[in-house]
């Protein structure tokens, strides 16, 4: 055997000090890992919905996010570009990256736009009623993502990343605070009525985080959750009973396989629909609200009402202490997604959504609650300048627009710009985890801090970047 090999194997006293050391600073490691997170409480496993303090004050207490999936386009929405008036039709030097291929050239906007409010915000007809509110609303006009297909960029806006597997905001957000209200979910998700986005329920997924913190999806139609009822001729002692034994055996198999978080928010899951039957069933009954709220909120209108009938239940549910609620417009079979007929489309989804979003800013106003609750408008990205097609428009994740409103911002506000022609950033473009730090801060949550142990790294919702846009926090 050749010598040099032999003479670089270690000696047995010498592989155990090596070894020793490791494992004294694994030790180590924990200690300073406990030591960084002390200033937070972590969740019990016991009890993980339980309610807790942030890093510090939070200027938030809740979330209402308006996803409008497929992607509106900003420069037909509120970020007009005259620019485009003057060089419509022409094509726009060098290689353009669509999503489709075969760019067209640059497309002028088929709507009007005028100025609202003290703050003079640009908006187009599409958002009449939304436009009565501009001076609640906080722009950001060079949103940027990481992909320009569908299913990656909305897990991206949701979770962090363009793959599946890690948590959503949601998810982190309820890990990191709990739940106020223990009879309600703390997260909850409305999708479209006719369809899901894309990706499903991954968007609001737990991923690698206890079961337990995923989000409690509300079904479409009058009766959002089923079985809120017990079944006929069994009251609560007997339910109770039922679901103590139940709860007994799960425990016996929790102690044999522990570290089992599915099973954790299995238990949890049955607990909390016991919970559920005493107050949901209030929740969901949107009949007991006068005539005039649901006129605020559009729901005399056919088009608009279903919309409208969800944000009134998402008014209801954080009135009531549900911190998370995420509701859709648009699914795969019908959503803002103008490859073709621009004009057409968009006209379709705001005449569904412009009453319903202004009725929202307008109630929470009027009950005090706009200002500790965050309220988010955008998509996954924006559309381009140019033309697909003869009336459409493709993907941009370059440069797109995203309001929001209350929860501690500087409202009548517009914060970074795209370029003349709304292609590409040209001031104070933000990150996706630009986004998301900014949204747990004004939950009273440092995104550098909340962290998870997976794979042997602290994981986080801003994974390695991100920063907290302090230009826009009031």
């Amino acid at each position: 055997m050749n010598e040099g090999f032999l003479n670089c194997q270690p000696s047995r006293r010498g592989f155990l000090a090596r070894v020793g050391s490791g494992l004294g600073m694994l030790a180590l490691a924990d200690m300073l890992h406990q030591t960084g997170r002390a200033d937070f409480s972590l969740p019990d496993a016991a009890d993980p919905l339980a309610p807790r303090t942030g890093h510090f004050p939070a200027r938030a207490k809740a979330v209402i996010w308006l996803y409008m999936y497929g992607a509106p386009s900003g420069i037909d929405t509120f970020d007009p570009k005259p620019e485009l008036d003057k060089r419509h039709g022409q094509r726009l030097p060098g290689n353009v990256d669509v999503f489709f291929g075969h760019p067209g050239p640059l497309m002028r906007s088929p709507f009007t736009f005028k100025k609202y409010g003290q703050c003079g915000a640009q908006v187009s007809e599409l958002f009449p009623n939304v436009a009565q509110h501009v001076d609640k609303l906080t722009f950001l006009k060079a949103c940027s993502a990481n992909s320009n297909n569908h299913a990656p960029a909305v897990l991206q806006m949701n979770t962090g990343v363009i793959r599946v597997g890690r948590p959503s905001a949601g998810a982190w957000v309820t890990y990191g605070l709990g739940s106020v209200n223990r009879n309600l979910p703390g997260y909850v998700v409305m999708h479209d009525y006719r369809s899901v986005p894309v990706g499903g329920a991954p968007n609001w997924g737990c991923g690698f985080l206890p079961a337990a913190y995923q989000g409690v999806t509300f079904r479409p139609g009058r009766r959002p959750l089923l079985y809120l009822e017990r079944p006929a001729g069994v009251d609560a002692r007997r339910q109770r009973e039922q679901l103590d034994l139940l709860k007994q055996m799960n425990e016996r198999h929790r102690a044999a396989h522990p570290g089992e978080s599915e099973l954790e928010g299995r238990i949890e899951s049955f607990e909390l629909a016991y919970r559920m039957q005493t107050e949901a069933p209030d929740v969901v009954n949107l009949e007991d609200e006068t005539e005039a709220t649901r006129e605020l909120y559009g729901m005399n209108d056919a088009v608009a009402e279903p919309y409208g009938s969800r944000l009134l239940l998402a008014r209801r549910l954080v009135e009531r202490g549900v911190r998370f609620v995420q509701v859709y417009s648009g699914g795969t079979k019908a959503n803002w997604d103008a490859h073709s007929a621009i004009e057409l489309n968009h006209r379709q989804r705001c005449a569904e959504v412009d009453k319903p979003i202004a009725g929202l800013l307008q109630d929470l106003q009027q009950r005090g609650m706009l200002k500790d609750t965050l309220v988010i408008w955008g998509a996954e990205f924006g559309r381009m300048p140019i033309s697909q097609g003869s009336d459409g428009r493709d993907h941009n994740p370059n440069a797109f627009l995203m309001w929001l409103a209350g929860g501690g911002l500087k409202p009548g506000i517009s914060f970074g710009a795209s370029d003349d022609i709304g292609y590409m950033p040209a001031a104070d473009s933000v990150s996706v985890h630009d986004f998301h730090a900014t949204l747990l801060y004004l939950l009273g949550l440092d995104h550098k801090k909340l962290t998870y142990e997976h794979d042997g790294r602290s994981m986080r919702l801003t994974d390695v970047s991100g920063r907290v846009i302090n230009e826009i926090i009031a």
